[in-house]
Formats: structure tokens, C-alpha cells, sequence
């Protein structure tokens, strides 16, 4: 299914008045306060949001999936919705894809799809924490860090191969997830499996062509319960650091233990060049997967407040970090909880854009805890949603996008196509 411009004009039509009068409120607001609105309204413009191949479908739980109706079947109808997405909202202009879930069968053909939406690439994902449909080896006992060296080799083999799609569709990053672990104290040498893991990511590192980058991610735990290879932040760094200059740290918001504190370790990578990207989603508990700030909008607002301030001049767009969502639930169109991450990240941008950085280096260096948080909680208590509606518009997006997803019946149409 396409977008036509036509049905944005009617929409935004509809929805002008009133926004416009949101806009000036806001606008004339922020301005008194010495925000420069307009440069604001730029940055927003220009930040997108990768949408990764495998959340175009219901997700699933432990216990079971739920497919909704009208779903894709094949990528390049993945392709299809993600275009779909990015001209509903204009900020959704790169697919990251997950290999072998997705391996397109002609690449030139997807390469030359994702021109036609606007779709840029982002991280390759690579996929040994499961087994596939023919594979000689099993990762039962772990990929990268396995005792077996030929299991290695077949896990390296795989990531080179991804890698390799990458270069001909145009990504630069390849990120490295691990579900390798052990379930029982005395199971797994653990000094051992670190050293075999990071000698198999030197043999992908090298493979690495000059401007790509890799990308190490952390999770506690899941799948595996007592001990993690690569458990936390720390771990990820010690990796990027042991590998060179092209490796980087990966931070998804839902592979931390409850009530981590993760904008400082943004604040902590950022400050030694380690930061690579995000998988943004939501959760109460663990790896919940939900829509991106559902449950901790404040969370999400802190996280970009360190982005902010340690980015030259808090231009997101001009970073070189990967921006991902990773959410996927049984319970919503994955299309609307995707429009609906993708705006919970940009208000979160927005908030963090809007602080009064002097005033608040201004309280910390004077140790005022009182005005740091009025401060802070000011940016964040600002209903910015109309500078995200204004950056929509004028970029020929639809001002509301869930509203336009509804009135024009766009899963209903994808349902008279795919069934």
C-alpha cells in the first residue's frame, strides 16, 4: 500500500486550525524562555528512527503469538510497510535488518525498493542465538564462545556473511547480540568463554571494511539464567576497548536489571567515544519489548537529556549513532505501537532539546539540588508534541499520524491486499 500526498493534504487540511494554534502557543512559550524554536524544529526534522525488519508483525511472547491479519509475508513487503511508515511521519528513513530472518533473495531489487521510500540502512543484525533451518551446528551451548572451535567458526562465518549483505545494500554497522551463557554455577569456564568470545569478534573485527563499525550488546540475563558472556555495559566496553577504534557499544534500554540507571551509562560511553547506538523499547520488568515510553517516558527524557549535552551542539542527526527501535507485542497493530515509539523518542529529544543548559550548569556547579530538578522536570512537564507536529508538517508529513492511520484505514486496506 502507498501514501499519496492527496490523503496527507486532506488530513493535515482537517488538522491545521487547531494545530496551528498549539504551535503559536507553544512557540511564543519556549521563545520567551530563550529557546530558539526554529533550530529546534530542524533537528527534529532531520532525526530518524531505524525500524527494524522483524517488528513489522505481531510479536510474541514466551507463550505463544497472536498474528494479526494483513501482515507482511516476504521483506520486501516489510519494505513496503517501513515506506509506509516514513511517509506517514517522516522520520522512520532506515530499515535495520536481521540476518537470516530477513536475507532479501535479490539485494539489488531491495537496495533499489528502500531508494524509492527514502529508506536508508542501519545495523545489520546478525543471528547466532538460535538455530536455523539447516545449519550443521548447534548453538545449544553457545556461538562465539563455544568449546567446540568449528562452532565458532561457523558463528564467525555467519557474521561475515552479514556483513557482506550490508556492504551491498549500504549499512555501516553490524551489531553483535549473544545469547551465550551458562543456566548452572560450574558449567561454563567463565575467564575462558569471555577470551574465546572476543577472539572470535578480533576474527569479525577484522573482516570490518574502513567505515564500518561493530557494534557489542549487553543483557544480564535470558536465555541464559546464572551467568551471562557478555552481562552488562562494563563487559560491552571492555570488548569495544579490546577490539580497536571500529567497535562500539550498543545500549538497548530492556537488557538492563530493574531500576538501572542508564543515562549514565550513556553519560560514561559517550565520554569515551564508545557509544554506538540504541534499541529503544519499554519496560516493567526485564526485556518487555513494549512500545517506547509507555512505561518510563522520565527514563527515556534523562537518557536523551545526556545525548543532548554530549553531542556537538545536540544535533542527533549529525552523531553517527544507530537509532533503532526494538519493541514487538502481541496486543497492538505493529504499525501504531511503531508510530507511537517513534514519537515517544522524538517528544523525549524535543524535552531534552528545550532545557536551559546554563541555568542548569549553572545549579550543579553550585551544588543547588532544588533548582537542578525545576529545572529539569520544566523541560520535561512541556507539552513539546505540537514542535513534533510542526516538523511533520513541514516536511509533508501527516500532523497526527495515528489519527491519519485511522482515518485513512490502513490496516484494513493491507488486509483487502495480503489477507
Amino acid at each position: 500500500m502507498l501514501i499519496n500526498k492527496s490523503q496527507i493534504d486532506t488530513h493535515n487540511a482537517k488538522h491545521e486550525k487547531s494545530h496551528s494554534k498549539r504551535f503559536a502557543s507553544i512557540s511564543s512559550i519556549l521563545s520567551d524562555e530563550g529557546v530558539n524554536v526554529k533550530e529546534v524544529i530542524e533537528k527534529l526534522k532531520t532525526y530518524q528512527i531505524a525500524i527494524p525488519s522483524w517488528a513489522l508483525s505481531t510479536g510474541g511472547t514466551r507463550f505463544g503469538r497472536f498474528p494479526g491479519k494483513g501482515e507482511p509475508v516476504s521483506f520486501e513487503q516489510k519494505m513496503e510497510d517501513i515506506g509506509l511508515l516514513h511517509a506517514v511521519n517522516r522520520s522512520s528513513g532506515a530499515v535495520s535488518m536481521h540476518i537470516p530472518w530477513d536475507t532479501p533473495k535479490d539485494v539489488k531489487a531491495v537496495k533499489q525498493m528502500a531508494d524509492s521510500f527514502g529508506i536508508q540502512f542501519d545495523a545489520m543484525n546478525s543471528n547466532t542465538f538460535q538455530d536455523q533451518p539447516g545449519q550443521a551446528l548447534t548453538y545449544k551451548f553457545g556461538s562465539l564462545c563455544n568449546t567446540e572451535t568449528s562452532i565458532r567458526e561457523q558463528a564467525i562465518e555467519h557474521n561475515l556473511e552479514v556483513i557482506e549483505i550490508g556492504k551491498q545494500v549500504g549499512s555501516k554497522s553490524l551489531t553483535v547480540w549473544l545469547a551465550d551463557g551458562a543456566n548452572f554455577p560450574g558449567q561454563q569456564h567463565q575467564r575462558k568463554a569471555f577470551e574465546r568470545t572476543l577472539d572470535a569478534l578480533k576474527a569479525i573485527y577484522k573482516a570490518l571494511p574502513d567505515d564500518w563499525f561493530v557494534f557489542t550488546e549487553h543483557k544480564p540475563f535470558e536465555p541464559a539464567f546464572y551467568s551471562t558472556v557478555i552481562q552488562d555495559w562494563g563487559t560491552s566496553l571492555l570488548l569495544a576497548q579490546k577490539l580497536g577504534a571500529k567497535a562500539k557499544c550498543l545500549v538497548d534500554l530492556g537488557h538492563h536489571l530493574p531500576n538501572c540507571n542508564i543515562e549514565q551509562i550513556v553519560s560514561r560511553l559517550i565520554m569515551e567515544g564508545k557509544l554506538g547506538g540504541f534499541h529503544f523499547n519499554d519496560s516493567k520488568y526485564a526485556d518487555d519489548d513494549l512500545t517506547v515510553g509507555s512505561l518510563r517516558p522520565y527514563q527515556l527524557y534523562l537518557i536523551f537529556n545526556e545525548l543532548v549535552d554530549g553531542v556537538p551542539g545536540g544535533d542527533l542527526s549529525k552523531s553517527g549513532f544507530g537509532w533503532m527501535i526494538d519493541a514487538s507485542h502481541n496486543t497492538k497493530d505493529p504499525l501504531e505501537d511503531l508510530l507511537q515509539s517513534v514519537e515517544a523518542i522524538k517528544i523525549a529529544y524535543a524535552e531534552a532539546l528545550i532545557i536551559d543548559r546554563k541555568k542548569l550548569e549553572l545549579a550543579q556547579e553550585k551544588n543547588d539540588a532544588v533548582k537542578a530538578q525545576e529545572i529539569m522536570q520544566h523541560a520535561f512537564r512541556t507539552d513539546v508534541r505540537a514542535l513534533l507536529a510542526e516538523a511533520r508538517l513541514q516536511s509533508g508529513a501527516a500532523i497526527n499520524p495515528i489519527e491519519f492511520y485511522r482515518e485513512n484505514s490502513v490496516r484494513g486496506n493491507l488486509v483487502r491486499e495480503r489477507g
